[in-house]
């Protein structure tokens, strides 16, 4: 695809978010005139610093702790190692007393002289602590110099946006965003466009994270591994990703001059090879640095974890069992122009089934040692304290203290290895709940949620924190790892890298150089099979993976009602938004019959507390089942099962109607143009107050959440019946002719292998003996999103610069059985389902 190597393009017209006429405006201003914020120089880094909204007071507590806390952590460890003598901390010497034979606790320090002459005689000591010093001046400087941003951030929002600090923690960020776009138009705090819109400001906020997202997506980093024994593995640490970002966007020669434009030798694709060469150069002498400074980092990785952990675990043992999102989960989860805490609020909202449908694995060999060993070490436990009650005398005893210590944390461990014999879970509707709340999911994960290939690599998007020293042990091998990943991996990719940054950069106006995927334009880089059929121009090269476009299209107008996106954006969402209505409101339109006057009758509350029954067995016009609805009923009904609003909200009266409102709804208009305007949530009535405030923005909150759960839940049931409509078509011929029977036969065969992701790419105990181990499928065609047609390519991945396009069997889903709701099930039902995995 030689059009790939094009020269570098301003930004086309379709993609301008500026009104016509201002391509290339710049706003002249009086001298006289001007204010405080006209023509922010950095609008990038203010605006950063105005989304964290944490108040002056906050910031500058957080950024004074970080300078003690390093302070602590060398000058702790250093006198730990220098300044304290074991021997009589251990009872292994005794000292003379004259005037009491206890030995107190500064006995067992040494004398500063001694103290000092024993750090001055290590080499490594006097090492780490110029290191340490350099580093802490560093942070002083830094220090210092965000101490001024901050405090112009808080003049500007109590001068510009008229916010108070202690009102400030009731705003959401619409009402801040609103506001700032209603001043531009009085300060000019960009001089290169009249009006900024909301995509301005996620643009500046975003620019490098949305090209890490994009990267992630197009599996461009090097961070998925095969290794002999572990298989398939992920590594990407905060080591690690500093270092890309490093490499790619701030540090010394990386690709941008500065925080808005890219250099404009990696504009023109005549020097790609030269440019590679320089690049990959840059990494190596980085991987070099990185290798160097390998033991000072882990060593600090190593003190900062046990300072970190060791108390958390004393104080609470079962949060050995707990889980987080990883770093490579939150990037592969991540919308394009999605904020930190949209993110972190999607992300803790399907955290509670997240964990259920991990705990859905637990192994029974592993119950039954837990089991016995917690029953073994209990005993000797409840010896040791009935002892300790009986004489306190007994803690004397050496190691009688620690052993109850350990014997206590070794119990909470082992009881978080044993399942609750009353639970029952059911894996394929628990993904369905994940899957409304993260929005992205492999295709091969539908209908496999009972397997143990599916639980792990879902794992690699949720690990274990501390347990199974996953989070802690990627942290520490970092420093160790990270260099020979920069050496031997990112090099290698110098020539694909220089050519994703040319080819997906646009510069916009007003806004400067920012990746082409984050414009969300389903015309540039919509995919095919994610409803984009007949909408975009996109090749295989410029489709965004896993239907990340469009679902971040459609995250970012739901997020934000009030941004105007282009033509082809526009008519993509309304018709979107048409045959989400069409398909799911019957289903909540019947729950409304069900509810008695003392029922709460509320917009959310309806929609999330209604019975899941009928929705289930809603009937198309031609009085058959309509899958995408049942699709889209069964995943609100699971929805509902885990919403903290079905249980916290109990809201009366606040809309007359039960079923779900359309976007022209009066009341859902009333309610977004409060939430997206610079319009205090609070002030709504001359009678509300703050905590009234709170609760409608969190109404409005959850509505625009469930809302985007309903569309991601829609978007994926229709790709899953484009992925297998194919199947569903040879079938219906196979009846009509007894030749065809063989050929049916064969696809229906071959259809019995999911279609991977390309971010998660086929392992080897899935991989087909006609599946070549070295590629990558990416899907493109055409589709009806009526009928559910769609015809399918798969193409081996060639290096960004290109690719090989050649034309092979397609591979379709497998028609999966659908499940109704977990509710209305009986409870011999549940039994069942916990055995037979919900099959």
């Amino acid at each position: 695809m030689a059009h790939f190597d094009t020269e570098y393009q301003r930004l086309e017209a379709s993609y301008s978010d500026s009104p016509p006429g201002e391509e290339n405006l710049l706003v002249h201003v009086p001298e006289g005139s001007k204010s405080p914020w006209h023509h922010i120089e950095n609008l990038d880094l203010f605006f950063q610093r105005i989304s964290f909204k944490n108040g002056f007071t906050c910031m500058l507590l957080g950024e004074i702790f970080e300078l003690v806390q390093l302070v602590f952590v060398v000058a702790f460890t250093v006198f730990l190692a220098n300044c304290v003598d074991y021997d009589i901390l251990f009872a292994n010497k005794f000292v003379n007393h004259t005037d009491s034979s206890k030995v107190t606790l500064p006995d067992a320090f040494l004398p500063v002289d001694v103290c000092s002459a024993r750090i001055r005689d290590s080499v490594l000591v006097i090492f780490i602590l110029i290191i340490s010093g350099v580093f802490w001046l560093h942070r002083l400087v830094k220090f210092i110099y965000n101490i001024c941003c901050y405090w112009e951030i808080r003049s500007f929002y109590i001068n510009a946006l008229k916010m108070s600090m202690t009102d400030l923690p009731y705003f959401t960020w619409q009402e801040v965003q609103g506001r700032i776009i209603e001043i531009q138009k009085e300060h000019q705090i960009c001089i290169h466009k009249k009006e900024l819109t909301e995509l301005d400001i996620y643009h500046r906020i975003l620019r490098f994270k949305n090209y890490m997202v994009a990267m992630v997506n197009k599996s461009l980093l090097p961070v998925r591994f095969r290794l002999p024994l572990l298989g398939d593995t992920v590594f990407y640490t905060r080591g690690l990703k500093y270092n890309f970002e490093l490499i790619f966007f701030w540090g010394p020669g990386s690709l941008f001059e500065n925080e808005w434009s890219l250099k404009p030798e990696y504009k023109r694709g005549g020097n790609r090879l030269e440019l590679a060469d320089r690049l990959s150069s840059r990494i190596l002498w980085i991987g070099i640095a990185n290798l160097l400074l390998c033991p000072v980092i882990l060593i600090w990785q190593i003190l900062y974890a046990f300072f970190s952990y060791t108390e958390v675990i004393k104080r609470e043992p079962g949060s050995l069992g707990a889980r987080c999102w990883s770093l490579y989960g939150r990037f592969y989860l991540r919308h394009f122009n999605e904020l930190d805490h949209e993110l972190m609020s999607r992300l803790s909202k399907g955290y509670k089934a997240s964990s259920k449908y991990m705990n859905c694995f637990m192994s029974p060999l592993l119950t039954v040692v837990a089991k016995n060993v917690a029953f073994f070490a209990g005993s000797i436990l409840a010896v040791l304290i009935a002892l300790t009650i009986y004489d306190e005398d007994v803690l004397a005893v050496e190691h009688v203290l620690s052993s109850i210590t350990l014997l206590g944390i070794c119990v909470t461990v082992c009881r978080s290895f044993i399942p609750d014999k009353h639970m029952v879970f059911c894996p394929e509707q628990l993904l369905k709940v994940i899957l409304a709340h993260i929005h992205y999911m492999p295709d091969h994960w539908q209908g496999n949620a009972h397997r143990y290939e599916t639980r792990d690599e879902f794992a690699q998007l949720f690990q274990y924190k501390a347990v199974s020293n996953v989070f802690i042990l990627e942290e520490l091998l970092s420093p160790v790892i990270t260099p020979f990943i920069l050496i031997f991996c990112l090099r290698r990719k110098s020539l694909e890298i220089i050519d994703f940054f040319r080819n997906f950069t646009v510069d916009v106006v007003g806004v400067g150089d920012t990746c082409s995927f984050a414009q969300m334009d389903v015309r540039q880089h919509g995919h095919p099979a994610w409803m984009s059929a007949g909408k975009t121009e996109a090749s295989i090269y410029q489709q965004a993976e896993d239907g990340k476009t469009e679902l971040s299209l459609m995250h970012f107008a739901i997020t934000n009602p009030h941004w105007q996106p282009p033509r082809e954006s526009t008519h993509f969402i309304s018709l979107l938004k048409e045959k989400v209505h069409r398909e799911a409101n019957p289903a909540f339109t019947s729950t409304h019959s069900l509810q008695s006057d003392s029922e709460p009758h509320s917009l959310i509350a309806n929609l999330l507390m209604g019975p899941p029954s009928l929705a289930s067995l809603h009937l198309g016009r031609e009085g058959s089942i309509n899958p995408v609805s049942i699709g889209v009923s069964e995943g609100a009904s699971a929805l509902r099962a885990l919403s903290p609003v079905s249980t916290s909200l109990h809201l009366r009266g606040s809309y007359p109607s039960a079923r779900l409102p359309r976007p022209d709804h009066p009341a859902v208009v009333a309610g977004r143009a409060m939430a997206g305007s610079g319009t205090d949530a609070r002030t709504i009535s001359s009678g509300s107050s703050a905590w009234e405030g709170q609760l409608t923005s969190m109404v409005l909150s959850e509505y625009a959440s469930t809302e985007m759960s309903i569309h991601a839940l829609y978007m994926h049931e229709m790709h899953k019946q484009q992925s297998r409509g194919e199947v569903s078509r040879h079938a219906w011929h196979g009846q009509e002719s007894d030749e065809s029977s063989e050929s049916v036969n064969e696809d229906m065969e071959a259809a019995r292998t999911f279609p991977r992701s390309s971010t998660f790419p086929t392992t080897s105990h899935q991989a087909g003996a006609a599946q070549q181990s070295g590629s990558q499928r990416r899907y493109g065609g055409t589709s009806d999103p009526v009928s559910g047609s769609f015809r399918a390519q798969r193409t081996p991945r060639m290096p960004m610069g290109g690719w090989s396009e050649e034309n092979q069997m397609s591979r379709h889903h497998d028609p999966v059985p659908e499940e109704g709701s977990e509710d209305e099930l009986p409870p011999h039902i549940h039994k069942f389902c916990k055995v037979f995995h919900c099959e």
